[in-house]
């Protein structure tokens, strides 16, 4: 008896196999939540994507003003200019956001509450895995597993550059 994966891989099953690729790619957006993972967001977003556009939250690490929070000034591109979360969010088929271990990774929960009213993908990456303390990693991963639906510890940073070519950024 053929296993599962071998019979997949047969003449007969080859036939319901779709070989062109997705007409439409993939929309997605990357965020650094915090300086350090920023600067790895900076050097990611000069290289060929297949339409992912980069933006920083590094602003939400503080905390916000009283009585002037808005969805408008917190995330930036990298340009500098201000952008709307909500938009932001509304135009994704998926979002990445990228912390560091031992960072200030706050905004993952209102970039993930903001994806998950609107039913947007999230996936969390943190820098850093190898050299963070155990403590320190846990710190970051309570702040962004709520948020993730998929959480990747990366030891380095071109780990975080294989992760967007995987996930068709």
């Amino acid at each position: 008896m053929l296993s599962e994966s071998a019979r997949m891989a047969s003449a007969a099953e080859a036939r319901f196999r779709i070989d062109a690729p997705n007409a439409k790619p993939k929309r997605v957006k990357v965020i650094a939540l915090d300086r350090p993972s920023e600067a790895v967001v900076k050097e990611l977003a000069h290289k060929a994507w297949n339409g992912a556009t980069f933006f920083t939250a590094s602003a939400f690490a503080g905390a916000p003003p009283a009585g002037s929070f808005s969805m408008q000034g917190w995330l930036s591109d990298l340009a500098g200019r201000t952008k709307d979360l909500i938009d932001e969010v509304d135009s994704a088929d998926l979002v990445v956001m990228v912390a560091t271990a031992g960072e200030n990774a706050q905004a993952a929960a209102l970039i993930g509450e903001a994806c998950s009213l609107k039913r947007i993908t999230t996936t969390g990456l943190i820098l850093g895995g190898a050299s963070a303390s155990d403590e320190t990693l846990s710190k970051t991963l309570s702040q962004m597993r709520p948020w993730s639906l998929m959480l990747v510890i990366a030891s380095a940073a071109d780990y975080i550059e294989d992760m967007l070519i995987a996930l068709r950024a």
